[in-house]
């Protein structure tokens, strides 16, 4: 009985791990994201661009996405901290990610 829950649950888990990842554009500044912001009509460098395809990606997982004014660059600091461990990205990526916030603020 437990093998014939614990089937289908597993194969919902694995389709649901394995959907597509949004991709940021390199141009633009706008998202599609359900975040409402206020967005900044300046064009991402492709630095910018990874960092907010990491942020949209890694972050949206557990939760939903927060507008970058949300909280100050000092606040963002430990909650980005404490959120790299959780969602396993190196330092390289958090760097980004951060780069990628502080430019919208």
């Amino acid at each position: 009985m437990k093998l014939k829950i614990l089937t289908p649950a597993v194969a919902a888990l694995l389709l649901a791990s394995c959907g597509t990842q949004k991709t940021a554009s390199a141009t633009t500044a706008e998202t599609t994201s359900p975040v409402k912001e206020t967005v900044k009509n300046v064009a991402l460098t492709p630095e910018l661009a990874e960092g907010k395809n990491l942020y949209e990606n890694s972050c949206v997982r557990c939760h939903k996405l927060y507008d970058a004014k949300k909280f100050t660059q000092e606040e963002w600091k430990p909650i980005l901290a404490r959120m790299q461990k959780k969602a396993k990205l190196d330092d390289t990526q958090m760097a980004s990610i951060s780069n990628y916030i502080t430019s919208q603020l």
